[in-house]
């Protein structure tokens, strides 16, 4: 996951690759008003859902707010602090460790790049699938079709500072979907393009 701290909200942010190539974070985003993209996966959260990744808990607070049961969990304490702030609950932990209510929820949710946690779709969307009750589903924001899958170091850079430390990351195209939801054992139950941004939802059957 990547390591959220206050100041990548101040500064131009992006994630830095070892071949020197840079890719903006939509920092701005994450602390902002739900936005027609995210608007998609909050209306089809329709029960109990855990938000992988949560970051300052935009997703989480708003689920929340609309009575829905939700939990974030994150690798950082600052993320955790900022959702429960935001009226929301969270929990500090990395998602390939126990979370709570495991084999409960109805659905999870992966935003913001966050299927490139690990470095390896296949094994975080299987292990996703351990967190769902059958019948539940991944809602997971995706790359634009015709990216494929691949993979890469990165570290998270800022206008302000040097890159932190090198972590593994991966990318996941629309065209490269279906495919990798299968050897995770998920299905593909819709993908569409919204405010600009592509959404699966991936369903354990």
């Amino acid at each position: 996951m990547i390591d959220f701290e206050p100041g990548l909200l101040g500064h131009h942010c992006w994630l830095e690759l070892t071949t020197g190539e840079r890719i903006s974070l939509p920092t701005e985003r994450w602390r902002a008003a739900p936005e027609p993209g995210d608007e998609l996966l909050l209306t089809n959260c329709t029960g109990p859902t855990i938000d992988i990744g949560c970051g300052p808990g935009r997703l989480t607070a708003a689920l929340t707010e609309r009575g829905v049961a939700a939990l974030g969990t994150d690798v950082s304490a600052v993320a955790v602090r900022l959702t429960i702030e935001a009226g929301a609950p969270a929990v500090q932990r990395n998602i390939f460790d126990r979370q709570p209510d495991e084999g409960r929820w109805w659905h999870a949710l992966l935003v913001d790049g966050n299927i490139g946690i690990g470095g390896d779709p296949v094994r975080l969307l299987g292990r996703v699938r351990e967190l769902l009750c059958v019948g539940g589903s991944a809602l997971v924001e995706v790359d634009p079709p015709g990216t494929g899958l691949r993979h890469g170091r990165v570290r998270v850079s800022t206008s302000a500072a040097d890159g932190a430390r090198w972590f593994d990351w991966a990318w996941l195209g629309a065209d490269a979907v279906a495919s990798t939801a299968a050897l995770a054992g998920l299905t593909t139950n819709w993908l569409r393009e919204a405010g600009g941004r592509w959404f699966t939802e991936l369903v354990r059957t």
